[in-house]
């Protein structure tokens, strides 16, 4: 799948004309870089799906496998593989990450719509990895979901709802439950 889309490419998928590509980028709701010579511009694959959560717009289906991507930052090893397994059961596409260093790394090159996130991990704590996430100048994650599935305290889930969390659920979750709130997040 490409990973750099022309405005034509844009203008198709979302069925519009060319020149209103044109002006979202011009206005600065579309992030695109300018190729030199002509000035054509290209969009990252990324921006692009971040734009249509930005603006409510449907993923087209052609994306839908990049709108499907989970990662479970989970330090149990048995938890982490439950989960995975659950979720790409339902047809989701996942990663692991077993501390917050390497869940920052994930973030970063796997590019998830959503995150489970455990909050008690080493390195990079869970409420480091929220803070990254969520004050970071970077479109696609600021919309990126986080679902918390902790054993924390009940005043730890609320600090984590306060910091950003879209959704805790408290630790043994159960399949049926992470999977409803995977659904609900990204609005399947």
């Amino acid at each position: 799948m490409k990973q750099i889309l022309t405005t034509g490419d844009i203008a198709k998928y979302c069925n519009v004309n060319l020149r209103t590509v044109i002006r979202w980028i011009e206005r600065g709701h579309l992030k695109a870089h300018k190729l030199p010579g002509r000035g054509d511009n290209r969009v990252q694959l990324a921006d692009f799906i971040a734009f249509l959560g930005a603006n409510d717009m449907p993923l087209p289906e052609e994306l839908a496998e990049q709108g499907r991507r989970i990662l479970v930052v989970e330090d149990d090893p048995t938890t982490a593989m439950v989960i995975q397994k659950m979720l790409e059961k339902e047809g989701f596409t996942t990663e692991i990450a077993t501390d917050g260093f390497r869940a920052g790394m994930l973030i970063s090159s796997f590019r998830p719509r959503l995150i489970t996130l455990d909050l008690d991990i080493p390195g990079l704590n869970g409420f480091q990895v929220l803070q990254y996430v969520r004050e970071s100048e970077d479109p696609w994650l600021q919309q990126l979901k986080v679902l918390v599935v902790s054993g924390q305290d009940r005043a730890e889930l609320d600090k984590a709802l306060a910091r950003g969390a879209d959704e805790v659920l408290e630790k043994p979750a159960r399949g049926p439950d992470i999977l409803a709130a995977a659904h609900r997040l990204l609005g399947d």
